[in-house]
């Protein structure tokens, strides 16, 4: 689809890789198509290519009832030397298909508040960016989701900090491929995502070959610009963060074992509170006293993900799971050299 006016010049293509994505796409799309009010993007052209990905559902036939223009992604080779994993080359076929002076890569999984792509392209220009990345207000459902996914993006926010990641004189980028914009000239001169093929992790790939150039980059948390449900499934959600936490953690076995060490002084202070006889005055106190401030040392780095007050009180909880994925993760890449996400088996380089 391409949505056009008199004397316009294109200006943005919005890139979607699909692989079987038929139940998530029409309220993607429709949420994108509603961008089209007068004066989205100032009269200017814009085009919305999705990609299927050898998808075996009804993806193709959801991004064609909804009018958008559909690329097949070429077949892929899953050899150690194919150089591509699926979402790169679908990232890749739609790159070079596109017209426009900026391209947005988003996930079917994301849903766009009105007004998103125009605020999103002034941001970039504001602030002389040549990429601008969103991480999206996640939408959590279910035990595992709410417990774990806030100590995920906890971690992220401390490790990729908003503030060095967008100081130019900094080494450290990131990027979260659910919204990643970049500016045509500059996305095509670093290679795009032919150049970082292999990576499972392409979006932070990505953003450290545009850093590097060296170009501004722009990366936050925008809850008002879109919101995203990663993963309708524990499995899900297993296997995508089996994939990419070894990767985005420096030290993640280290990270485990602090998160236990938390896990632990939260739980068994209260019991040696009630157990270790009295020896000292006061002694019940100063136990309470170390139990506040691991309470408040914990909470205070999770609220930096930004989840509801409910499912940041939940996270305590989701440690041991989180420790198992930090674990299994560093288990694939590191021990196993493979991952697997939507039905392909990678091999990792870590």
């Amino acid at each position: 689809m391409t949505i056009e006016t008199e004397e316009s010049v294109m200006e943005l293509s919005v890139i979607i890789p699909a692989r079987n994505e038929a139940h998530l796409l029409p309220e993607c799309l429709a949420s994108l198509l509603a961008q089209s009010e007068p004066g989205f993007l100032l009269g200017r052209e814009w085009e919305i290519l999705v990609v299927d990905d050898d998808s075996t559902d009804d993806t193709r036939a959801a991004a064609e009832a909804a009018g958008v223009t559909v690329l097949t992604a070429p077949p892929l080779d899953l050899s150690p030397q194919g150089g591509f994993t699926g979402k790169n080359n679908a990232c890749w076929t739609g790159a070079q298909t596109a017209s426009g002076a900026w391209l947005l890569f988003t996930d079917a999984d994301t849903i766009h508040e009105a007004g998103d792509l125009g605020r999103a392209l002034r941001e970039a220009e504001r602030h002389k960016a040549a990429l601008l990345s969103y991480s999206p207000r996640q939408v959590v459902t279910g035990f595992w989701q709410r417990a774990v996914m806030p100590l995920v993006f906890s971690e992220l926010a401390s490790v990729y900090s908003s503030k060095l990641v967008n100081d130019p004189g900094s080494r450290l980028a990131a990027a979260n491929g659910q919204f990643l914009l970049v500016e045509r000239d500059a996305y095509f001169s670093v290679g795009g995502h032919r150049a970082v093929g292999p990576s499972v992790l392409e979006d932070v790939a990505l953003a450290r070959n545009i850093k590097r150039g060296p170009r501004v980059i722009r990366f936050r948390y925008a809850p008002e610009a879109l919101s995203s449900r990663m993963y309708r499934t524990t499995a899900e959600m297993i296997e995508g963060w089996t994939k990419n936490l070894a990767l985005l953690m420096p030290s993640p076995i280290a990270l485990a074992f602090w998160r236990v060490l938390d896990f632990l002084l939260f739980f068994g202070l209260p019991i040696l509170a009630f157990l270790v006889p009295q020896k000292f005055p006061y002694q019940g106190f100063v136990f309470f006293l170390l139990w506040v401030r691991t309470a408040f040392r914990f909470y205070n780095r999770v609220m930096r993900a930004h989840f509801s007050a409910p499912d940041t009180i939940l996270s305590i909880l989701g440690i041991p799971f989180f420790c198992f994925l930090l674990l299994q993760s560093v288990l694939h890449h590191r021990v196993n050299k493979t991952v697997t996400w939507k039905g392909r088996s990678y091999r990792t380089g870590s």
